[in-house]
């Protein structure tokens, strides 16, 4: 069987309040669940100024 890494990049919009950490920590728990995959973690976030 091959392995492979996928890099995405995910554009997301929130209230101030919400903390990113948590909002792609929940993204990997789905991405875990719907895919099995075998590893899937958050390595990094960054806040677009506009």
């Amino acid at each position: 069987m091959t392995r492979t890494n996928l890099f995405l990049k995910v554009e997301i919009e929130h209230d101030r309040d919400e903390p990113p950490e948590r909002i792609g920590q929940e993204i990997c728990n789905r991405v875990r669940k719907l895919y099995g995959v075998r590893d899937v973690e958050l390595s990094n976030h960054a806040a677009v100024e506009e």
